[in-house]
């Protein structure tokens, strides 16, 4: 059976990898064409400084969350971020490409609702085994 654990945590772990990817590549690119995206972002209002917050959640959470550190908090916030961006960014319904990009980040931000239980699992399942 501890095989087993040790291979769930394995598997875990690259979960944690594929899901902070996104977010990580998604700062970096920002930075890349920080430019065009504060222009992008003023076109809906939203000043363009904000960008620079978003790359620091973009960069920062995803690196907190592959390595374990407050990895319920790094979760919450991009939980948070991607519904503000869904509702900021994507719910012009009258696109397709809008529908389906706001659907992802409220999916994601589904995901990450259940990271954080998972998390919590984990924590009171470890505290009992002590």
């Amino acid at each position: 059976m501890a095989q087993f654990k040790t291979l769930f945590q394995k598997i875990d772990y690259i979960g944690f990898v594929f899901i902070s990817a996104l977010f990580f590549v998604n700062g970096i690119m920002k930075i890349m064409q920080i430019d065009g995206v504060k222009s992008w972002m003023e076109s809906y209002g939203i000043p363009g400084d904000l960008i620079y917050p978003a790359i620091i959640i973009e960069i920062v959470a995803p690196i907190m969350l592959v390595l374990g550190f407050k990895r319920d908090f790094a979760a919450f916030t991009l939980m948070l971020f991607c519904v503000m961006t869904a509702f900021i960014f994507h719910s012009s319904f009258a696109s397709p490409i809008e529908i389906t990009a706001f659907l992802k980040n409220v999916a994601l931000a589904g995901g990450l609702y259940f990271l954080i239980r998972f998390q919590k699992l984990l924590d009171s399942k470890q505290s009992s085994d002590q």
